[in-house]
């Protein structure tokens, strides 16, 4: 992996609020290996040093999902949103319409 993409990872963990196992399991690296990296930056930086590179209103939001198969919904995610709202995305094409939509919620009126 470059040093560019490690970077990227450790920006979008610090920005993420995941506890690291949590983030490395999500993006597939072996959390050993993971660990060391965030290790060894915290050293770089000084452990009391706030990250530079982090920008609170640019940061990435994570979301936990948890699949399950039930009758009946077979190909179907159901996003259930505050106030009782619910997305139901029946095919992959929906997905780039519903995070548009998810990201105009996020904005204040």
């Amino acid at each position: 992996m470059s040093a560019e993409r490690r970077e990227s990872l450790l920006d979008e963990f610090e920005r993420s609020g995941l506890t690291g196992a949590k983030f490395a399991a999500l993006m597939g690296l072996k959390y050993p290996t993971f660990a060391t990296w965030v290790q060894r930056r915290r050293r770089e930086r000084g452990a009391t040093a706030a990250p530079s590179s982090v920008k609170p209103a640019d940061s990435v939001r994570w979301l936990e999902a948890v699949v399950e198969q039930a009758q009946g919904s077979e190909g179907v995610v159901v996003l259930h949103l505050p106030a009782g709202a619910r997305l139901e995305l029946h095919n992959g094409k929906q997905v780039a319409v519903a995070a548009a939509l998810l990201r105009a919620l996020a904005q204040p009126c």
